[in-house]
């Protein structure tokens, strides 16, 4: 269909029930799309073969800092997405339109990394393109209108939520959605890696692509193994909530950098390039010399990792057997490996310790329910925290009357996605 046709579906509702397959509330969702598809309309004109795609935001529910050592991970795609109205365009032109971050324009051959462009939206278009003309695309242009929910800087990984949008985009105007989610968040993942200039591991992207909540496991991490975990999050009886700590990330990344320096360190030691590839017998037996070569923490971060691996199958394991108080339990001890052993709580480049006195705050106010743990990379950014619903109003409350700003989001079960 041509982008007026698209908007006049839309404006009908005649996509109502695909929408409702997706979002809670069908007419803002609605009224999103329609804007979208306007936009689109008034900046490139009627073109043909368009389409409404969506690709969530994500949230990280186990394996702290364990996918770059080649570790498993627990992650979910969450209610709040980077969405867009695209459509073809002939010329191997490359225009979108991003709500917030201006108006990107390339051509699709042009796909060299461009050191300026590095943490720009631009950066993350191109790096997304480039992965399409290694697979054989030719003259792949397209037009995009595009606005997100995903919060910048809001622990949701927007990033990748948007890359993701992108190769979705991509995949069913191009490849005919042949891609698989694997696939798609390899391709997302080089574009934050060698365009955007963030060396973020595959996790926010796998999440974002498949939906739902998965485990992964990154040994292999050319064939990490995802596995959906079917768990219906509406009946645990608890909301999960993000807690923004108000600490910038900026500043901070050589704390971020020095936890897989470290990581890296023991796994070399023991003669291999990551953790996930050593012994746990063989660590923890050579712990005393280990610290005394590399001193306590990066011992004590690697014996994180093999906790934490660990845990986050056992966390994949109770959700599959419907066991939601052992999983809050297992998360309650991955917030104690975290502080204790990892120590991606307090740096000594953000003086105010907002992160940590989020998370004092959110234990205060559950009274010793629920769960509450650091959420992604630390130092600075959000915690995570599994609310009882009974408690949930006076806990948001409780935490902006302490200066933190908290929302509230679900578990998505799609992935990326044309809607329309």
């Amino acid at each position: 269909m041509t982008v007026s046709e698209l908007a006049a579906e839309l404006s009908f509702g005649a996509a109502d029930e695909t929408l409702s397959a997706v979002y809670s509330s069908v007419p803002e969702a609605r009224e999103r799309c329609l804007s979208l598809a306007r936009e689109l309309l008034q900046r490139c004109g009627d073109l043909p073969d368009a389409g409404i795609f969506s690709a969530p935001g994500r949230a990280e529910l186990g394996g702290n800092h364990t996918d770059h050592q080649g570790g498993r991970v627990l992650a979910a795609a969450v209610d709040r997405d980077s969405l867009a109205a695209a459509a073809p365009l002939p010329g191997g032109e490359v225009r979108v339109f991003s709500r917030g971050f201006g108006e990107t324009a390339l051509t699709f051959g042009d796909t060299a990394p461009r050191p300026e462009e590095k943490g720009t939206t631009a950066a993350l278009v191109r790096g997304v393109c480039a992965q399409f003309a290694l697979m054989g695309c030719r003259e792949a242009g397209f037009a995009a209108a595009a606005d997100s929910l995903v919060p910048a800087g809001g622990g949701l990984s927007s990033s990748a939520s948007f890359e993701v949008l992108i190769g979705e985009i991509m995949d069913a105007l191009f490849c005919g959605g042949e891609l698989s989610d694997g696939e798609l968040a390899f391709f997302a993942q080089s574009a934050e890696n060698d365009y955007f200039g963030k060396p973020c591991g595959l996790m926010d992207q796998l999440a974002c692509a498949c939906g739902g909540a998965v485990s992964v496991d990154l040994a292999d991490s050319e064939r990490p193994l995802v596995e959906r975990i079917d768990y219906d999050f509406s009946s645990c009886g608890h909301a999960l909530v993000l807690i923004e700590s108000g600490a910038e990330h900026s500043g901070l990344t050589v704390d971020y950098a020095l936890i897989p320096q470290e990581m890296g360190a023991i796994a070399c030691e023991l003669g291999h390039e990551v953790l996930s590839q050593c012994d746990p017998l063989e660590f923890y037996a050579t712990c005393p010399i280990l610290r005394e070569k590399y001193g306590e923490r990066p011992v004590l971060r690697a014996a994180h990792y093999f906790s934490e691996t660990l845990r986050a199958g056992q966390e994949a394991e109770a959700l599959r057997r419907g066991d939601f108080e052992g999983f809050l339990s297992l998360v309650r001890d991955s917030a104690e490996s975290s502080e204790h052993d990892l120590q991606n709580i307090v740096s000594p480049r953000e003086p105010k310790q907002l992160l940590r006195k989020a998370i004092d705050a959110a234990r205060e106010l559950l009274g010793g329910r629920g769960a509450v743990r650091v959420h992604g990379g630390g130092f600075a950014g959000t915690a995570e925290a599994w609310v009882p619903l009974d408690m949930l109003e006076g806990f948001l409350s409780g935490l902006s009357a302490r200066g933190f700003d908290a929302f509230r989001v679900e578990v998505r079960p799609a992935g990326a996605v044309r809607l329309v």
